[in-house]
Protein backbone atom coordinates (compact mmCIF):
# COMPACT_ATOMS: atom_id res chain seq x y z
CA UNK A 1 0.00 0.00 0.00
CA UNK A 2 2.66 2.44 0.85
CA UNK A 3 4.78 1.60 -2.69
CA UNK A 4 1.12 2.79 -4.38
CA UNK A 5 0.69 6.08 -2.15
CA UNK A 6 4.12 7.03 -3.09
CA UNK A 7 3.59 6.57 -7.18
CA UNK A 8 2.38 9.95 -7.23
CA UNK A 9 4.83 11.27 -5.68
CA UNK A 10 7.01 9.70 -7.79
CA UNK A 11 4.93 10.90 -11.21
CA UNK A 12 5.06 14.98 -9.08
CA UNK A 13 9.02 15.11 -9.12
CA UNK A 14 9.42 13.21 -12.41
CA UNK A 15 6.84 16.12 -13.80
CA UNK A 16 8.80 19.12 -11.86
CA UNK A 17 11.85 17.99 -13.29
CA UNK A 18 10.93 17.65 -16.90
CA UNK A 19 9.49 20.83 -16.67
CA UNK A 20 12.63 22.65 -15.27
CA UNK A 21 14.58 21.16 -18.11
CA UNK A 22 11.95 22.70 -21.38
CA UNK A 23 11.96 25.57 -19.11
CA UNK A 24 16.27 25.87 -19.29
CA UNK A 25 16.07 24.45 -22.71
CA UNK A 26 13.49 27.32 -23.80
CA UNK A 27 15.79 29.80 -22.42
CA UNK A 28 18.86 28.90 -23.75
CA UNK A 29 20.16 31.40 -26.75
CA UNK A 30 22.82 31.71 -29.16
CA UNK A 31 24.17 34.24 -26.92
CA UNK A 32 25.39 31.49 -24.37
CA UNK A 33 27.33 29.55 -26.80
CA UNK A 34 29.91 32.55 -27.59
CA UNK A 35 30.05 33.94 -24.07
CA UNK A 36 33.18 33.40 -23.10
CA UNK A 37 34.76 33.61 -26.47
CA UNK A 38 36.89 36.94 -27.54
CA UNK A 39 36.43 39.70 -29.42
CA UNK A 40 37.23 39.87 -33.64
CA UNK A 41 39.38 42.56 -34.78
CA UNK A 42 38.10 44.30 -38.01
CA UNK A 43 41.88 43.34 -39.42
CA UNK A 44 41.14 39.80 -38.86
CA UNK A 45 37.55 39.93 -39.92
CA UNK A 46 38.07 41.93 -42.87
CA UNK A 47 37.87 39.61 -45.66
CA UNK A 48 34.24 38.24 -44.61
CA UNK A 49 31.59 40.60 -46.31
CA UNK A 50 33.95 40.79 -49.41
CA UNK A 51 33.83 36.91 -49.52
CA UNK A 52 30.56 36.64 -49.27
CA UNK A 53 29.53 38.81 -52.03
CA UNK A 54 31.83 36.66 -53.73
CA UNK A 55 29.66 33.89 -53.01
CA UNK A 56 26.80 36.12 -53.92
CA UNK A 57 27.85 36.59 -57.14
CA UNK A 58 28.14 32.63 -58.49
CA UNK A 59 24.70 32.81 -58.42
CA UNK A 60 24.50 35.65 -61.43
CA UNK A 61 24.18 34.44 -64.72
CA UNK A 62 26.17 37.55 -66.05
CA UNK A 63 28.08 39.63 -64.03
CA UNK A 64 27.97 42.51 -66.30
CA UNK A 65 24.48 43.02 -65.73
CA UNK A 66 24.41 41.38 -62.35
CA UNK A 67 20.01 41.20 -61.14
CA UNK A 68 20.13 40.49 -57.35
CA UNK A 69 23.48 42.38 -56.70
CA UNK A 70 23.53 43.73 -52.72
CA UNK A 71 24.12 47.77 -52.12
CA UNK A 72 26.90 48.36 -53.27
CA UNK A 73 27.94 45.65 -55.51
CA UNK A 74 29.71 42.69 -55.58
CA UNK A 75 33.04 44.29 -55.60
CA UNK A 76 33.96 42.12 -58.39
CA UNK A 77 35.66 43.21 -61.55
CA UNK A 78 34.40 41.15 -64.30
CA UNK A 79 37.26 40.92 -66.45
CA UNK A 80 39.38 38.91 -62.93
CA UNK A 81 37.20 36.16 -63.26
CA UNK A 82 39.07 33.11 -64.18
CA UNK A 83 36.37 30.52 -64.78
CA UNK A 84 33.37 29.90 -63.85
CA UNK A 85 31.05 26.79 -63.51
CA UNK A 86 27.77 25.49 -63.51
CA UNK A 87 25.77 22.26 -62.62
CA UNK A 88 25.90 21.12 -66.25
CA UNK A 89 29.64 21.80 -66.07
CA UNK A 90 30.33 19.94 -62.95
CA UNK A 91 27.30 17.10 -64.26
CA UNK A 92 26.26 17.46 -60.35
CA UNK A 93 29.67 15.97 -58.50
CA UNK A 94 29.84 19.46 -56.79
CA UNK A 95 28.29 23.03 -57.02
CA UNK A 96 28.36 25.70 -58.84
CA UNK A 97 31.71 27.48 -58.00
CA UNK A 98 33.66 30.85 -59.64
CA UNK A 99 37.31 31.18 -60.01
CA UNK A 100 38.41 34.85 -58.90
CA UNK A 101 41.98 36.46 -59.03
CA UNK A 102 41.55 39.24 -56.77
CA UNK A 103 44.86 41.74 -57.59
CA UNK A 104 43.19 44.28 -54.87
CA UNK A 105 43.65 41.97 -52.06
CA UNK A 106 46.76 39.58 -53.49
CA UNK A 107 44.22 36.72 -53.27
CA UNK A 108 43.34 34.03 -55.51
CA UNK A 109 39.78 33.03 -54.71
CA UNK A 110 37.58 29.88 -55.21
CA UNK A 111 34.03 30.49 -54.12
CA UNK A 112 30.96 27.83 -54.20
CA UNK A 113 27.23 28.16 -53.99
CA UNK A 114 24.99 26.82 -51.46
CA UNK A 115 22.25 24.18 -51.59
CA UNK A 116 20.12 24.37 -54.12
CA UNK A 117 16.57 23.18 -53.04
CA UNK A 118 15.63 22.25 -56.62
CA UNK A 119 18.70 20.21 -57.79
CA UNK A 120 18.63 16.72 -56.82
CA UNK A 121 22.70 16.20 -57.22
CA UNK A 122 23.01 18.60 -54.30
CA UNK A 123 21.13 16.30 -52.31
CA UNK A 124 22.97 13.45 -53.50
CA UNK A 125 26.06 15.17 -52.08
CA UNK A 126 24.63 15.40 -49.02
CA UNK A 127 23.44 12.48 -48.10
CA UNK A 128 26.17 10.33 -49.83
CA UNK A 129 27.18 9.84 -46.09
CA UNK A 130 27.31 7.10 -43.17
CA UNK A 131 28.28 7.89 -39.84
CA UNK A 132 32.13 6.61 -39.87
CA UNK A 133 32.25 5.71 -43.43
CA UNK A 134 35.34 7.95 -44.58
CA UNK A 135 38.35 8.34 -42.57
CA UNK A 136 40.75 10.86 -43.40
CA UNK A 137 44.10 12.40 -42.26
CA UNK A 138 43.47 10.84 -38.62
CA UNK A 139 39.75 11.78 -38.23
CA UNK A 140 36.25 11.40 -40.16
CA UNK A 141 34.72 13.40 -42.60
CA UNK A 142 31.64 13.57 -44.65
CA UNK A 143 32.32 11.19 -47.59
CA UNK A 144 29.93 13.31 -50.04
CA UNK A 145 31.23 16.37 -49.62
CA UNK A 146 35.11 14.85 -49.60
CA UNK A 147 34.13 13.22 -52.85
CA UNK A 148 33.06 16.79 -54.49
CA UNK A 149 36.33 18.24 -53.53
CA UNK A 150 38.37 15.84 -54.82
CA UNK A 151 36.84 16.20 -58.18
CA UNK A 152 36.56 20.11 -57.90
CA UNK A 153 40.67 19.58 -57.41
CA UNK A 154 41.13 17.14 -60.00
CA UNK A 155 39.51 19.39 -62.40
CA UNK A 156 41.34 22.65 -61.56
CA UNK A 157 44.74 21.88 -60.28
CA UNK A 158 46.73 22.63 -63.30
CA UNK A 159 44.68 26.56 -63.07
CA UNK A 160 45.15 26.66 -60.01
CA UNK A 161 49.01 25.98 -60.15
CA UNK A 162 49.99 27.93 -62.56
CA UNK A 163 47.99 31.01 -60.99
CA UNK A 164 49.81 30.23 -57.37
CA UNK A 165 53.47 30.08 -59.11
CA UNK A 166 52.49 33.10 -61.42
CA UNK A 167 51.37 35.25 -57.89
CA UNK A 168 53.64 33.79 -55.67
CA UNK A 169 52.70 36.38 -53.00
CA UNK A 170 49.06 35.83 -53.52
CA UNK A 171 46.91 33.56 -50.80
CA UNK A 172 45.13 31.23 -51.87
CA UNK A 173 41.29 30.71 -50.46
CA UNK A 174 38.46 28.87 -50.94
CA UNK A 175 34.99 30.15 -49.98
CA UNK A 176 31.70 28.68 -49.84
CA UNK A 177 28.13 28.98 -48.04
CA UNK A 178 26.29 25.98 -46.48
CA UNK A 179 26.83 22.98 -48.71
CA UNK A 180 29.42 24.86 -50.29
CA UNK A 181 30.97 25.38 -46.95
CA UNK A 182 32.00 22.12 -46.89
CA UNK A 183 33.16 21.54 -49.88
CA UNK A 184 35.58 24.27 -49.71
CA UNK A 185 36.42 22.85 -46.29
CA UNK A 186 37.03 19.76 -47.38
CA UNK A 187 39.10 21.14 -50.72
CA UNK A 188 41.60 22.99 -48.07
CA UNK A 189 41.95 19.97 -46.13
CA UNK A 190 42.92 18.38 -49.15
CA UNK A 191 44.78 21.00 -50.81
CA UNK A 192 47.02 21.09 -47.04
CA UNK A 193 47.93 17.30 -47.89
CA UNK A 194 48.75 17.30 -51.83
CA UNK A 195 49.93 21.16 -51.44
CA UNK A 196 52.73 19.49 -54.43
CA UNK A 197 49.33 19.75 -56.56
CA UNK A 198 49.10 23.28 -56.89
CA UNK A 199 52.47 24.73 -57.07
CA UNK A 200 54.03 23.15 -53.61
CA UNK A 201 52.31 26.23 -51.68
CA UNK A 202 53.28 26.57 -48.37
CA UNK A 203 50.28 26.07 -45.79
CA UNK A 204 50.44 29.30 -44.59
CA UNK A 205 49.16 30.99 -47.83
CA UNK A 206 45.91 28.89 -47.62
CA UNK A 207 42.79 29.68 -46.38
CA UNK A 208 39.48 28.53 -46.06
CA UNK A 209 35.91 31.12 -44.62
CA UNK A 210 33.39 28.34 -44.22
CA UNK A 211 29.62 30.73 -44.70
CA UNK A 212 26.96 28.95 -42.39
CA UNK A 213 28.83 25.87 -42.06
CA UNK A 214 28.47 22.33 -42.45
CA UNK A 215 29.26 19.94 -39.70
CA UNK A 216 31.53 17.77 -42.07
CA UNK A 217 34.94 16.96 -40.44
CA UNK A 218 35.60 14.89 -36.45
CA UNK A 219 36.55 17.32 -33.47
CA UNK A 220 40.45 16.21 -33.79
CA UNK A 221 40.29 17.79 -37.30
CA UNK A 222 38.64 20.70 -36.73
CA UNK A 223 40.91 21.67 -33.94
CA UNK A 224 44.06 20.35 -36.11
CA UNK A 225 42.65 22.96 -39.28
CA UNK A 226 41.72 25.76 -37.15
CA UNK A 227 45.26 27.33 -38.79
CA UNK A 228 43.23 27.33 -42.19
CA UNK A 229 39.91 27.04 -41.40
CA UNK A 230 37.51 29.62 -40.36
CA UNK A 231 33.13 29.20 -40.09
CA UNK A 232 31.06 31.69 -39.73
CA UNK A 233 27.86 31.57 -37.76
CA UNK A 234 25.20 34.06 -37.34
CA UNK A 235 23.14 34.24 -34.58
CA UNK A 236 21.01 31.14 -34.17
CA UNK A 237 21.42 29.19 -37.98
CA UNK A 238 20.70 25.40 -36.99
CA UNK A 239 22.87 23.84 -39.77
CA UNK A 240 26.11 24.00 -37.93
CA UNK A 241 24.22 23.27 -34.61
CA UNK A 242 22.96 19.95 -36.78
CA UNK A 243 23.81 16.94 -35.01
CA UNK A 244 25.32 14.44 -36.96
CA UNK A 245 24.25 12.48 -38.71
CA UNK A 246 23.84 14.95 -41.66
CA UNK A 247 20.73 13.11 -43.20
CA UNK A 248 18.82 14.81 -40.50
CA UNK A 249 19.36 18.33 -42.51
CA UNK A 250 17.41 17.10 -45.55
CA UNK A 251 14.60 16.43 -42.93
CA UNK A 252 15.02 19.63 -41.12
CA UNK A 253 14.30 21.22 -44.00
CA UNK A 254 11.35 19.69 -45.18
CA UNK A 255 9.41 19.11 -41.30
CA UNK A 256 12.02 22.01 -39.32
CA UNK A 257 9.94 22.65 -36.26
CA UNK A 258 9.18 18.84 -35.39
CA UNK A 259 12.60 17.82 -36.05
CA UNK A 260 14.80 20.39 -34.53
CA UNK A 261 12.62 19.67 -31.40
CA UNK A 262 13.70 15.90 -30.74
CA UNK A 263 17.02 16.33 -31.71
CA UNK A 264 17.27 19.34 -29.29
CA UNK A 265 15.75 16.73 -26.78
CA UNK A 266 17.85 14.13 -27.35
CA UNK A 267 21.24 15.89 -27.84
CA UNK A 268 20.46 17.45 -24.60
CA UNK A 269 19.85 14.58 -23.22
CA UNK A 270 23.43 12.77 -24.17
CA UNK A 271 26.40 14.07 -21.70
CA UNK A 272 28.52 15.87 -23.31
CA UNK A 273 31.52 13.92 -22.34
CA UNK A 274 30.01 11.09 -24.18
CA UNK A 275 29.76 13.30 -27.40
CA UNK A 276 33.16 14.54 -27.37
CA UNK A 277 34.75 10.67 -27.13
CA UNK A 278 33.01 9.93 -30.12
CA UNK A 279 35.67 9.97 -32.67
CA UNK A 280 32.81 9.58 -35.76
CA UNK A 281 30.54 12.53 -34.53
CA UNK A 282 31.11 15.78 -37.25
CA UNK A 283 31.39 18.96 -35.87
CA UNK A 284 31.65 22.73 -38.14
CA UNK A 285 35.39 23.13 -38.87
CA UNK A 286 38.01 25.20 -37.85
CA UNK A 287 37.92 28.65 -35.86
CA UNK A 288 34.64 30.03 -34.91
CA UNK A 289 33.13 33.71 -35.96
CA UNK A 290 30.10 34.02 -33.93
CA UNK A 291 28.23 37.08 -34.89
CA UNK A 292 25.22 38.02 -32.27
CA UNK A 293 22.54 40.36 -33.49
CA UNK A 294 20.04 39.63 -30.92
CA UNK A 295 19.28 39.75 -26.72
CA UNK A 296 16.57 37.37 -25.32
CA UNK A 297 13.70 38.78 -24.25
CA UNK A 298 14.73 42.02 -26.86
CA UNK A 299 12.74 42.81 -29.90
CA UNK A 300 14.48 43.61 -33.15
CA UNK A 301 18.00 43.68 -33.72
CA UNK A 302 20.86 45.23 -32.06
CA UNK A 303 24.19 46.20 -33.33
CA UNK A 304 26.13 43.56 -34.28
CA UNK A 305 29.01 41.83 -32.09
CA UNK A 306 32.04 39.35 -33.56
CA UNK A 307 32.97 36.90 -30.91
CA UNK A 308 35.70 34.19 -32.03
CA UNK A 309 37.72 31.50 -30.80
CA UNK A 310 38.77 27.44 -31.04
CA UNK A 311 36.59 25.76 -29.12
CA UNK A 312 37.00 21.81 -28.28
CA UNK A 313 33.53 21.48 -26.11
CA UNK A 314 30.61 23.73 -26.43
CA UNK A 315 31.31 23.87 -29.93
CA UNK A 316 27.61 24.57 -30.88
CA UNK A 317 26.62 21.39 -30.05
CA UNK A 318 22.74 22.41 -28.81
CA UNK A 319 20.07 23.64 -31.03
CA UNK A 320 18.42 26.77 -30.97
CA UNK A 321 14.88 26.74 -30.43
CA UNK A 322 14.11 30.49 -32.15
CA UNK A 323 11.87 31.40 -35.08
CA UNK A 324 15.02 32.61 -36.88
CA UNK A 325 17.11 29.36 -37.04
CA UNK A 326 16.38 28.96 -40.74
CA UNK A 327 16.67 32.47 -41.51
CA UNK A 328 19.56 33.00 -39.89
CA UNK A 329 20.89 30.10 -42.62
CA UNK A 330 20.60 33.14 -45.38
CA UNK A 331 23.73 34.23 -47.31
CA UNK A 332 22.03 37.28 -47.72
CA UNK A 333 21.61 38.26 -43.70
CA UNK A 334 24.91 37.11 -43.45
CA UNK A 335 26.69 39.24 -45.57
CA UNK A 336 24.71 41.87 -44.36
CA UNK A 337 25.35 41.74 -40.58
CA UNK A 338 28.98 40.95 -41.01
CA UNK A 339 29.04 44.35 -43.40
CA UNK A 340 27.27 45.78 -40.23
CA UNK A 341 29.72 44.41 -37.79
CA UNK A 342 32.61 45.05 -39.72
CA UNK A 343 31.63 49.25 -40.02
CA UNK A 344 31.22 48.89 -36.22
CA UNK A 345 34.18 47.38 -35.51
CA UNK A 346 36.23 49.84 -37.93
CA UNK A 347 34.39 53.37 -36.21
CA UNK A 348 35.95 51.78 -32.89
CA UNK A 349 39.27 50.91 -34.18
CA UNK A 350 41.29 54.00 -34.37
CA UNK A 351 44.54 52.55 -35.51
CA UNK A 352 43.32 51.92 -39.19
CA UNK A 353 44.40 55.60 -39.31
CA UNK A 354 48.05 54.68 -37.45
CA UNK A 355 49.86 52.37 -39.60
CA UNK A 356 52.41 51.11 -36.87
CA UNK A 357 50.09 50.67 -34.41
CA UNK A 358 47.98 48.56 -36.88
CA UNK A 359 50.73 46.99 -37.56
CA UNK A 360 51.10 46.10 -33.90
CA UNK A 361 48.14 45.03 -33.44
CA UNK A 362 48.28 42.63 -36.32
CA UNK A 363 51.11 40.76 -34.39
CA UNK A 364 48.87 40.62 -31.27
CA UNK A 365 46.34 39.37 -33.38
CA UNK A 366 48.61 36.46 -34.63
CA UNK A 367 49.73 36.20 -31.64
CA UNK A 368 46.70 35.83 -29.59
CA UNK A 369 45.33 33.12 -32.71
CA UNK A 370 48.36 30.76 -32.15
CA UNK A 371 47.96 30.70 -28.10
CA UNK A 372 44.58 29.87 -28.61
CA UNK A 373 45.20 27.35 -31.31
CA UNK A 374 47.60 25.60 -29.06
CA UNK A 375 45.59 25.99 -26.06
CA UNK A 376 42.62 23.89 -28.46
CA UNK A 377 44.50 21.65 -28.97
CA UNK A 378 46.00 20.75 -25.94
CA UNK A 379 41.99 21.12 -24.27
CA UNK A 380 41.28 18.26 -26.90
CA UNK A 381 44.36 16.15 -25.80
CA UNK A 382 43.41 16.71 -22.12
CA UNK A 383 39.66 15.92 -22.69
CA UNK A 384 40.63 12.60 -24.38
CA UNK A 385 38.97 13.64 -27.92
CA UNK A 386 40.23 10.29 -30.41
CA UNK A 387 43.28 11.02 -32.02
CA UNK A 388 43.60 14.49 -30.88
CA UNK A 389 46.83 16.25 -32.27
CA UNK A 390 50.09 17.48 -29.51
CA UNK A 391 50.36 21.35 -30.38
CA UNK A 392 52.22 21.74 -33.31
CA UNK A 393 55.50 22.81 -33.85
CA UNK A 394 57.28 25.89 -34.37
CA UNK A 395 57.42 24.42 -37.87
CA UNK A 396 54.07 24.03 -37.94
CA UNK A 397 53.75 20.35 -38.56
CA UNK A 398 50.45 18.56 -37.31
CA UNK A 399 51.63 15.18 -36.78
CA UNK A 400 49.07 12.29 -35.64
CA UNK A 401 50.78 9.90 -32.82
CA UNK A 402 51.34 6.48 -34.91
CA UNK A 403 50.31 7.65 -38.30
CA UNK A 404 52.00 9.41 -41.20
CA UNK A 405 55.56 7.66 -39.77
CA UNK A 406 56.78 8.51 -43.37
CA UNK A 407 56.20 11.91 -43.35
CA UNK A 408 57.54 12.46 -39.61
CA UNK A 409 60.51 9.87 -40.31
CA UNK A 410 61.31 12.63 -43.44
CA UNK A 411 61.20 15.95 -41.03
CA UNK A 412 63.14 13.86 -38.61
CA UNK A 413 65.66 13.03 -40.70
CA UNK A 414 65.71 16.45 -42.47
CA UNK A 415 66.11 18.20 -38.56
CA UNK A 416 68.50 15.55 -37.89
CA UNK A 417 70.82 16.05 -40.92
CA UNK A 418 71.05 19.86 -40.30
CA UNK A 419 71.95 19.60 -36.55
CA UNK A 420 74.35 16.93 -37.69
CA UNK A 421 75.77 19.46 -40.10
CA UNK A 422 75.82 22.23 -37.78
CA UNK A 423 78.14 20.52 -35.62
CA UNK A 424 80.30 19.63 -38.20
CA UNK A 425 80.96 22.59 -39.23
CA UNK A 426 81.60 23.76 -35.51
CA UNK A 427 84.50 20.80 -34.96
CA UNK A 428 86.09 22.18 -38.79
CA UNK A 429 86.24 25.74 -37.18
CA UNK A 430 87.92 24.39 -33.87
CA UNK A 431 90.65 22.19 -35.58
CA UNK A 432 91.04 25.23 -38.33
CA UNK A 433 91.57 27.27 -34.89
CA UNK A 434 93.89 24.98 -32.81
CA UNK A 435 95.56 23.06 -36.03
CA UNK A 436 97.56 23.60 -39.14
CA UNK A 437 100.13 22.17 -41.61
CA UNK A 438 103.79 22.07 -41.72
CA UNK A 439 105.94 21.87 -44.77
CA UNK A 440 105.32 18.39 -45.14
CA UNK A 441 101.56 18.11 -44.72
CA UNK A 442 101.78 16.84 -40.93
CA UNK A 443 99.21 18.17 -38.46
CA UNK A 444 100.69 20.03 -36.47
CA UNK A 445 99.62 22.31 -32.91
CA UNK A 446 99.39 26.44 -33.62
CA UNK A 447 101.77 28.24 -31.87
CA UNK A 448 99.65 31.00 -29.41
Amino acid sequence: MSIVCGIPLVECVYCLACARWAWKRCLHTAGHDSETWGLATAEEFEAIPRLCRYILAVYEDDLRNPLWAPPGGYGINPDWVVLRKTYEDTQGRAPPYMLYLDHNHADIVLAFRGLNLAKESDYAVLLDNRLGQRKFDGGYVHNGLLKAAGWVLDAECEVLRELVEKYSNYTLTFAGHSLGSGVAAMLSMVVVQNRDRVGSIERKRVRCYAIAPARCMSLNLAVRYADVINSVVLQDDFLPRTATPLEDIFKSLFCLPCILCLRCMRDTCIPEETMLKDPRRLYAPGRLYHIVERKPFRLGRFPPVVRTAVPVDGRFEHIVLSCNATSDHAIIWIEKEAQRALDLMREKDNTMQIPAKQIMERQETLTRHSQEYKAALQRAKTLDVPHASTPPSQYGTFEEEGEESSRRSQGESSFGSTNKSTVDESWEELIERLFDKDEHGHIVLKKQ
